[in-house]
Parts: C-alpha cells; sequence; structure tokens
C-alpha cells in the first residue's frame, strides 16, 4: 500500500521492523551481559576476555570490549532503526565468528552447545543487512526516504 507521498507500508517492509525487534533486543540482552556483568549467565568482559584468550583471538580484552560495545549499541540501533544496513552486517560478522570459534565443533543442535542459534542470527542480521530498516525506523522519519542504496 503506497501513500500520496511514495512510502511503501506494504507487509513487507512493515515485516522488517520485527525483524529489527527481535535481533535488536537479543543483541541489547547479550551486550549488557558482556559489557556490565548482569543476568543469572552474565561473566562480565574479564570472563568474556578469558574465554576469547583461550580460543587465541588476538588483543582479546580489546576484542572483548569491542563485541560487547557493538552488540549493546548495535542492538539498540538494530531496535530504533538506525544504521541498520552498516550495523546488521558488523552482527552477522560477530554471530559468523562465534559460530565458527565456539559452536561449530559442537554440532548443530544448540542444547549441545551446537551452532543452531549463532547460525540464525548470523542470517538474520544478513537479512537486515541486505534489506535495511524498512518504513517503520528513525531513519526513514530522518530522511523521509526508503532507498534500496541508502543505510
Amino acid at each position: 500500500m503506497s501513500t500520496q507521498n511514495g512510502s511503501n507500508w506494504s507487509g513487507e517492509s512493515v515485516g522488517l521492523a520485527f525483524s529489527r525487534l527481535a535481533l535488536g533486543i537479543i543483541f541489547v540482552v547479550s551486550g549488557v551481559g558482556k559489557v556490565f556483568a548482569m543476568g543469572p549467565k552474565a561473566s562480565g568482559i574479564d570472563a568474556f576476555a578469558g574465554m576469547l584468550a583461550q580460543l587465541g583471538v588476538p588483543l582479546p580484552t580489546v576484542t572483548a570490549w569491542g563485541v560487547g560495545v557493538l552488540e549493546l549499541v548495535g542492538g539498540g540501533l538494530l531496535l530504533i532503526g538506525l544504521l541498520t544496513r552498516l550495523v546488521a552486517a558488523l552482527l552477522a560478522v560477530d554471530m559468523a565468528v562465534a559460530t565458527v570459534l565456539v559452536h561449530l565443533p559442537n554440532g548443530f543442535v544448540v542444547s549441545d552447545g551446537g551452532y543452531e542459534y549463532t547460525f540464525v542470527l548470523t542470517l538474520s542480521a544478513l537479512g537486515l543487512a541486505l534489506s535495511g530498516p524498512g518504513v517503520l525506523s528513525v531513519r526513514r522519519a530522518l530522511t523521509g526516504s526508503q532507498s534500496s542504496t541508502s543505510h
């Protein structure tokens, strides 16, 4: 359905808001757990950096902060629909790396520590990186356009 000013309020475009909401909440909660060590299973930056060091990741403390802040701030940006393509692409890389480094050796099933969950997050974030935020977004409100070439 198009309005007189050319905006597209189709189910497809509005549906992107639900994808952003789902991913945004997941990444904000994950980022809070990493950065602030909150929640029953949260470990904080030190524990996360220690795990990264055991995996052989270079500069584990810097990387832990980078991932934690990316998930926290990036998740928030997804929620509001700002810088969606860039943030979603970075989060897709984040989850692809987690899939390969941590979960792949455990098989597919998430209850066994497998890659099922991170694989879904990778592909979902990649989908948003390719599609953009949709019409219900701060970016749309600021620019008034939904061009497929803009971020």
